[in-house]
């Protein structure tokens, strides 16, 4: 079992760097926040403010680490890196344009979608109580968070976007959208 899934959880996606403001594929390229994204961090973190964490999770990307910081400020949860959290190397396709992206290929040096939910998996399985905590990730690991989940459609965060994952009476999981610091 994994013990993240034992309750309710928050995901937030990094707020905005150069890259998602041209509409580039990001990945595994460490790129921090742009000026809006700072912007976009602080807002989530006021909007997560009075929630009780435990822990926020995070990827180690740059981007991911500073709105978990962000984060952190404001709620004085413990920082925990988790580098499965990262998202997908997309290879020679990073910096690319978004239009170019086959999530069912695998780049030329980069990883293939099955490495990648695999990695993710594990990820999710690593994260351990105490609970509830938040997992500040990348729209990539958003997506497997979601497949793993649920059959439901996806619909791809925003930057600094936070939803709430939690279980029905019928044990079916819920992905509720809490804001979008856009």
């Amino acid at each position: 079992m994994i013990p993240l899934l034992s309750q309710p959880f928050l995901f937030l996606r990094h707020g905005r760097t150069a890259v998602n403001a041209a509409n580039r594929i990001g990945g595994a390229t460490d790129d921090p926040l742009d000026p809006t994204g700072l912007g976009q961090a602080e807002a989530a973190a006021r909007l997560l403010a009075g929630r009780p964490l435990a822990a926020i999770w995070h990827s180690p990307l740059a981007r991911a680490a500073q709105t978990a910081a962000a984060v952190a400020r404001v709620t004085g949860a413990p920082l925990v890196p988790l580098p499965g959290l990262a998202e997908r190397n997309w290879g020679a396709w990073e910096g690319q344009d978004r239009a170019i992206l086959i999530r069912d290929a695998t780049p030329p040096g980069g990883e293939g979608p099955q490495a990648f939910r695999a990695r993710i998996r594990c990820a999710l399985a690593r994260i351990v109580p105490p609970l509830p905590v938040l997992i500040v990730a990348h729209s990539g690991t958003a997506r497997e968070i979601h497949a793993a989940l649920t059959d439901a459609p996806f619909r791809r965060l925003g930057n600094a976007e936070a939803v709430e994952w939690r279980q029905d009476r019928d044990c079916r999981w819920i992905c509720t959208k809490l804001s979008s610091a856009l």
